[in-house]
């Protein structure tokens, strides 16, 4: 990822998000073009991006549509066309902020939600602003920062209550601020945001996402209760979730992370066997994806195996994770 590249347009387009709107004027050729495409191209990297095991084959085509969108704000257009990009640009920098995000380049990614939260603002987009929002608190959690994260949550939550409320986006907001509240050790609290998240089931479900910026259906909820769990020092709890989760169709990336987790379950068991079983797995989807968020579940589960080291296995384990070669 050409990261100095990518940063010098976050710059620019932080600029012209934030100027005034200018007089009314007739849109140029290319912003003519991209308000008619933009969205469904924006839908269809999206798309690419959740179904590829390697989440940076998506970035060349990602870091065109970069440029297309920083000439488009730059060009003299209606107020009305300005908001509708300004709304294209929100969209369009999660998606880079997932890229660096998956590549474990947390400022980056805290950034360019940062500008997405901006521009959501700008076109009145409430939902679409307490994603960004979320998603730079998600940043801050797995930064090991939970103290930075709930003011976010909480603004994103209050966000969110002035949205669709057809939409998933508070209870995507809840199931984040229950990973938070495990982060600091509260279970009540906890266990009330997931079941507040758990109400997402109740929204029709062919209308409550988009599939790209917002794409929280619920479907995720036994692996993070699983995760939250195990935060909270909780295995008793944790296994049924993780066991659920692992029954469901998942993401290689999200099969990544139960495994992890069940790896995190034998560690606290001393079940040598299951860690070694799941570990394996792990690293075998690490091979094929070079995904820098698998790593850094894999570096958490390392930190358990301390009281397992005298088992040859478990120490050739740690020594392949450490080996691992990281995502730049």
């Amino acid at each position: 990822m050409k990261r100095r590249n990518v940063l010098g347009l976050l710059a620019v387009t932080g600029a012209l998000v934030a100027l005034p709107d200018s007089d009314e004027a007739p849109c140029g050729r290319a912003t003519v073009e991209l308000l008619e495409t933009g969205d469904d191209l924006h839908r269809s990297l999206w798309r690419i991006y959740a179904l590829s095991d390697s989440k940076q084959a998506v970035f060349p085509a990602v870091r065109v549509q970069l440029d297309i969108m920083t000439k488009g704000l730059a060009e003299a257009c209606t107020p009305g066309d300005r908001a509708r990009l300004c709304r294209m640009t929100a969209d369009l920098y999660q998606l880079v902020g997932e890229l660096f995000f998956d590549a474990n380049r947390y400022t980056d990614a805290a950034q360019c939600y940062t500008l997405a939260a901006h521009a959501a603002h700008a076109c009145g987009d409430h939902d679409l602003w307490a994603c960004a929002m979320t998603r730079h608190a998600y940043v801050e959690l797995y930064a090991r920062r939970a103290s930075a994260a709930q003011p976010l949550l909480a603004a994103a939550s209050r966000i969110a209550l002035r949205g669709d409320g057809a939409l998933s986006t508070r209870h995507w907001v809840a199931a984040v601020q229950a990973q938070a509240y495990a982060a600091v050790g509260d279970l009540d609290a906890c266990n009330r945001a997931l079941d507040e998240a758990e109400e997402v089931h109740a929204l029709d479900s062919a209308h409550s996402h988009n599939g790209g910026w917002l794409r929280f259906d619920g479907s995720r909820l036994a692996e993070e209760r699983g995760a939250c769990y195990l935060q909270l020092d909780r295995p008793d709890l944790a296994e049924e979730a993780l066991a659920a989760a692992l029954a469901q169709p998942l993401s290689l990336r999200r099969r990544a992370a139960v495994l992890t987790d069940l790896a995190v379950l034998g560690a606290y068991r001393h079940d040598i066997d299951q860690v070694v079983h799941y570990a394996e797995q792990v690293l075998g989807l690490a091979d094929r994806s070079h995904s820098g968020f698998i790593d850094r579940k894999l570096d958490g589960l390392r930190g358990r195996l301390a009281p397992l080291m005298a088992d040859g296995r478990v120490s050739d384990l740690d020594h392949r994770i450490a080996a691992l070669p990281r995502t730049a």
